[in-house]
Order: structure tokens, then C-alpha cells, then sequence
């Protein structure tokens, strides 16, 4: 198993390029509103008028094609929801690329929050990972060209590239004073999303299978871990869901029949009239061995779906940290020349009849990871050098990492004090650097890889800890 990878190189995740974190459904036909009504349709001559005049007689000269993919973004925008988009034969492209095999850019899943590009969370092992990003980083600018004004579709297309290039992103970060620019060299993102392991607790076996988004193909790689961990006779289960930003309803749902009983619906869905329909698994009993699931901040609508799920119809514990908050479905529909609208038609409840929207799911056991896990890169200024006697929000971080490695600064506070200095000097002493005692660029970006490495082999994950200890509690 590829060790779950956390805040600093962040939670888990989709790409960039899907519009938001979604779960996708199959439920069609009149109910799901998709018939189109007659009765307003004369109401759009005055749009065709508009149409023909712009068409006929702007000095711009503008595309026909251009024309009405801006009339229906401009429709949608009225809506005032992230998670309904236009996307056109490269962006609906895009999308099945991302819920089948593999695709090029940065991957990161993003949305439009009070009109900023905002990361919901990066994928598993991607470019966006590795430089950094995290859940609620919002991008202001690429390669220093603004963001504002540009719808989604039109950023992520800014964002996106081919294999090997680099951008530049401009970063507002909560809580970080000062906007960070961050490389990412763009990749192939495999769409590979679920990834098993083991572990062991005073004699007893846990198997433990990671999700992390969910694509076309997870509900079968799923059942196959489950089988072959359940063949080696583990003692307990625990799905991790941390940083994952949602996917294919019907693949959750899929998931679930293999733990939620029949007695109580594992998901209700609400349409645009209030009528709710409510969904049930046809399990007459749950498993002979206990199960959680580790939740955070970058799980999302169909992670959400499949918490909820798990703790209001099977009982199960939920570990970690209160989740994103997403609680619509949108469904696809096509339209002429391979475009596509991803429209919201649907609320989607718990078991409870909870709706989690823009609220999350709490987990029942709260646990937060080690400090360091939430650092942030250090970005100084042309020959600018962090030193004694120095006071600033950097030094802060700086002291959280040198912490969280086992280097005692003696303070956290943002002042640089001696024993920070021999903090630092010894750090480097160890990485084979000039021991100066000072904070160059070069021993920034060293502080950061290893503790993205740190982060990344699991040692001290404080929630996979928990749910162990919750897992085979007495």
C-alpha cells in the first residue's frame, strides 16, 4: 500500500479540471427534471434576437459556437452553484479521462468558492501533492496571469497542460500571511484508487483499504482487496477516506451493499420538489469483525455519502476530522458536439435525513494530526535568510518542522532564538549543508522534503493510530 499522504503534501483527491468534488448518479427521467417544458420556450426569442444581433453585427466578430457556449455558462452562472458547469468536447474529455484511466495536469480537485478557485484536495502521489497544495488553497493566479472573472472551466484550463511543463501558481493560503508561489510540473495522473495494507495491534490484524476517489472502476478493485484481505483472516477493517473528493454515487452505493444491513436506507436522495426517495441494501447482517472509517477535511460528497452511510445505518465509528460538506449530486446530460452540462439535480441525505451541506460530517472520535502535518512551505525573498534575532510568521513554521524532525527549537512563537539557531545548525550539519545556523532557500526546501517524507511513511499518523485502538478497544 502507498502510505496515505496527509495535510502538507495533502489529503487525497481527483483533478483539477472536474469542477468541484461530485457524486455522479444514473437516476434519470422525469422525475430527475430533465424534460425540457414548452411552456417558456417563447420566451426566448428575445435570446435568439440577442444571438442573431451579436452574431450578425459585432465588430468583434464573434464565433457562433463561442456565442452559445457563453449563453449557457452565462444560464448556469445564474444558478449560483459551484457544482453546475458547461464543459465543452475537451473538458467532458477531461472528465471521463479522470473516471477511467489516466490524464495529464497537476491533479488536484478544485472548485469555485465566493468566486475563487479553491482546492478541494490533490490526488494520491500527484504533481500538486508533491509541491504542497492543500484543501482550501486558493489559486489566484497561473504563470501571473489573474483569475478573476474566469469561470472554472476557463481557469482549470490555465492550470492544465502537457506532461512535463511547469506553472507557476499563485497561492492565498488560510493563515498564511503572504501569497505563496508554487511550481508544479505537470504529469500523467494515473486514476489508480484503492490501495490495501495491513497492521498489527497486540496480536491482532487489521486490514486497512484506502479509496481515494470514486471512479468507474473502484467498487470491483474494492471488492477484490476486501476478499483477499477477508481470505487472510484479518481480525478488523478500516476504510480510509481521508482526502478523498467524492466521485460516482453509484460506485459508493455499490461499496456499501457489502456493509450497511437492510433495516434502515443508507442514503436518501431529494429532488428539486422536496420528494425524497430513500435507498436500502438488501444485507441481512453486517460483518462478524468490527469496521471504522478515517475521515478529514478533504473527504467529500460521495466519501461523505459512504461516512454517513457507514455510521447512521451500519453503526460504525467514524475517525478524524470533521469533513468538506457537500451535499448535492449533479448528473451529466449531453449535449450537442460531445459537450456536456453537469447540472445539480438533487440533495443527497443521510440515513438520519441529515442534510451535510457546506457543514460536514463530524467524526464520533476527533483526532487531529501532529502540528507539523499543517506547515507550509517557506518561501523566502531573493538572498532574504531567516536568523537570530529575527521575528516573523516563517520563523513559526520554521520551528513547527524542526519540531515535528526531532530538532528542538525550544519554541514555536516565530521568534529565532538561539536554541533555534542550533536547531538549525545541527539540521544541516545532518543533510550535509553549510552549517550556518541561518535559513537559506536551500535548507527551506530541504526542511520541506523531509518533512513531506515524514509525513508520508506513516509513523505518526495520531488518526490510522486511533482507529486501531478504537477498532479492537474492549
Amino acid at each position: 500500500m502507498k502510505k496515505a499522504t496527509f495535510i502538507i503534501a495533502i489529503i487525497v483527491a481527483l483533478v483539477v479540471g472536474a469542477g468541484g468534488s461530485y457524486a455522479y448518479t444514473s437516476y434519470a427521467g422525469d422525475e430527475a427534471g430533465l424534460q425540457s417544458s414548452s411552456r417558456d420556450s417563447g420566451n426566448l426569442s428575445e435570446v435568439e434576437n440577442a444571438y442573431e444581433l451579436i452574431k450578425d453585427n459585432a465588430l468583434a466578430k464573434p464565433d457562433a459556437q463561442q456565442l452559445q457556449n457563453g449563453a449557457i455558462q452565462g444560464m448556469l452562472e445564474t444558478l449560483n452553484d459551484p457544482y453546475s458547469s458547461f464543459l465543452d468536447e475537451a473538458s467532458s474529455t477531461q472528465l471521463n479521462q479522470q473516471l477511467e484511466s489516466s490524464f495529464e495536469g497537476i491533479g488536484a480537485e478544485v472548485s469555485m468558492v465566493e468566486d475563487n478557485v479553491t482546492i478541494v484536495a490533490p490526488i494520491k502521489d500527484s504533481p500538486a501533492e508533491d509541491a504542497g497544495l492543500r484543501p482550501n488553497d486558493q489559486v489566484l493566479e497561473v504563470d501571473g496571469d489573474s483569475l478573476q472573472g474566469l469561470n472554472l472551466q476557463e481557469a482549470v484550463g490555465k492550470i492544465r497542460g502537457e506532461k512535463g511543463t511547469t506553472v507557476t501558481l499563485s497561492v492565498k493560503r488560510p493563515g498564511v500571511s503572504e501569497e505563496l508561489q508554487i511550481d508544479v510540473t505537470r504529469d500523467e495522473i494515473p486514476v489508480e484508487t484503492v490501495y490495501t495494507d495491513t497492521k498489527e495491534l497486540n496480536g491482532q490484524t487489521a486490514g486497512i483499504i484506502e479509496i481515494t476517489s470514486f471512479s468507474e472502476n473502484t467498487a470491483g478493485e474494492f471488492e477484490t482487496a476486501l476478499k483477499k484481505l477477508e481470505a487472510d483472516n484479518i481480525d478488523g477493517l478500516i476504510i480510509d477516506v481521508r482526502g478523498n473528493p467524492g466521485g460516482i454515487l453509484t460506485t459508493v452505493e455499490e461499496i456499501l451493499k457489502n456493509f450497511v444491513p437492510s433495516e434502515k436506507p443508507y442514503l436518501q436522495i431529494e429532488n428539486k420538489d422536496g420528494k425524497k426517495q430513500e435507498f436500502y441494501t438488501e444485507l441481512d447482517k453486517k460483518k462478524d469483525y468490527p469496521i471504522n472509517v478515517l475521515i478529514d477535511e478533504g473527504s467529500a460528497s460521495a466519501s461523505e455519502i459512504l461516512a454517513g452511510a457507514m455510521n447512521q445505518a451500519g453503526g460504525y465509528e467514524l475517525i478524524g476530522k470533521t469533513s468538506f460538506g457537500k451535499g448535492t449530486v449533479q448528473q451529466t446530460v449531453p449535449l450537442e458536439n460531445e459537450s456536456m452540462l453537469k447540472l445539480t439535480l438533487y440533495k443527497w441525505l443521510t440515513p438520519n435525513g441529515d442534510w451535510i451541506h457546506e457543514k460536514g460530517i463530524k467524526p464520533t472520535v476527533k483526532v487531529e494530526q501532529p502540528e507539523y502535518f499543517y506547515s507550509s512551505p517557506i518561501q523566502l525573498d531573493e538572498n532574504e535568510t531567516l536568523k537570530f534575532n529575527d521575528n516573523n510568521d516563517k520563523i513559526k513554521n520554521l520551528q513547527i518542522m524542526l519540531d515535528g524532525l526531532g530538532y528542538d527549537p525550544s519554541r514555536k512563537d516565530g521568534f529565532f532564538n538561539e536554541k533555534t539557531a542550533a536547531a538549525v545548525k545541527q539540521f544541516q550539519q545532518d543533510q550535509n549543508l553549510q552549517a550556518t545556523g541561518e535559513v537559506n532557500q536551500e535548507t527551506a526546501d530541504l526542511l520541506q522534503t523531509k518533512i513531506i517524507e515524514q509525513v508520508r511513511d506513516g509513523k505518526h499518523d495520531n488518526q490510522m493510530d486511533k482507529a486501531l485502538q478504537e477498532l479492537f478497544a474492549d
